[in-house]
């Protein structure tokens, strides 16, 4: 292997996307493939583990052939393997790990376990075509998704340290919850992101600032939603439905940068991370670029909702830090962050 040089094909199956990805060098995306089951778990009003990991079964080979399709099919370009250990829905995420291993055991390759939060982070060293490096740590990190809250510490490349998380729901999961509420349908993020165009801003609901502490709770903003609906008798028209779900995304917004912002200035880091699936929302991004002291990184939208590029460049830091897995390693459903 040539240790200036590596390319990693990598596999994400920790929920309902299945997706393989090539990547050179931690940074250079040479593939990278995403089959969706939006479509599939809509109907249900949230994803379902069961069905999730039969469709990872019948769309992962079509995904990994489609990955490795510009190097020709070519495995001697591939160094090693990678695939998300953790978090994440156990049945989807066996489906992943343990195709991983079967193509590291078969071309005699190294084997690679990434913990999804972390590789989230990560979508920022890949190269968006801007001609923009990757960010210099240290810094301040905000993963928000749809199970994950949380701002982190990045010291150097490899090391993460948790300042705060949710204490109860993830930002992602509120948008769900609320978009449910008011009758939007799944998933809540974009939902509620189109709904409030249409807001006048004339609603205001609570922040939940949880003073002198880094963590987050939606849980009494959610409740608040519920109130308001329940005023309305549940009969919504669609100007109440707007200026309730641009008044909840204003909240949510709000916490999460005015802490992310306190954070960087306290610690006195050099930049700002977003990551995470709520970092395509664009009220969050435009705010957090207005109000930052230190220049911010977001992926593109492509990256910031689950991918395997990502797992590939996690991959890419945990391999040079010599902390690749071996064969017998099991998926870990509740893995945190920090831990590998």
């Amino acid at each position: 292997m040539n240790p200036a040089l590596r390319t990693i094909l990598a596999i994400e199956t920790s929920c309902d996307e299945t997706a393989a990805a090539v990547v050179r060098d931690g940074r250079v995306v040479l593939s990278n493939v995403v089959a969706s089951q939006i479509d599939i778990h809509r109907r249900f009003g949230g994803v379902v583990p069961e069905v999730a990991s039969r469709q990872h079964i019948l769309a992962l080979d079509a995904v990994v052939q489609a990955a490795l399709a510009p190097l020709g099919a070519d495995w001697s370009m591939i160094d090693a393997v990678a695939a998300t250990r953790g978090p994440g829905l156990a049945g989807a995420l066996l489906t992943g790990l343990h195709a991983a291993k079967a193509l590291a055991w078969a071309r005699g390759l190294p084997l690679i376990a990434v913990n999804h939060v972390e590789a989230h982070v990560y979508a920022s060293w890949l190269d968006d075509g801007s001609g923009r490096g990757p960010p210099p740590a240290p810094l301040v990190v905000l993963i928000v998704s749809g199970g994950h809250t949380l701002l982190a510490h990045l010291a150097d490349a490899r090391t993460l340290q948790v300042l705060g998380q949710t204490r109860d729901d993830a930002a992602g999961e509120a948008f769900d919850k609320v978009a449910r509420l008011l009758g939007l349908g799944f998933p809540g993020g974009p939902a509620i992101e189109r709904a409030a165009r249409a807001a006048t801003g004339s609603m205001h609901l609570p922040r939940a600032w949880l003073r002198d502490s880094d963590d987050f709770s939606f849980s009494g903003l959610k409740t608040a939603v519920l109130h308001q609906v329940r005023a309305a008798g549940g009969a919504l028209d669609d100007a109440l439905r707007a200026e309730l779900a641009a008044a909840f995304q204003e909240s949510v917004v709000d916490v999460l940068v005015r802490k992310t912002c306190d954070a960087a200035r306290r610690l006195a880091v050099g930049g700002i991370v977003l990551a995470g699936g709520v970092a395509a929302n664009q009220r969050l991004r435009a705010a957090l670029l207005a109000q930052a002291p230190v220049p911010v990184w977001v992926p593109p939208l492509a990256l910031c909702t689950d991918n395997a590029a990502m797992i590939a460049a996690a991959a890419f830091w945990r391999q040079d830090a010599g902390l690749a897995h071996g064969l017998a390693c099991d998926v870990a459903p509740s893995l945190r962050l920090g831990q590998v």
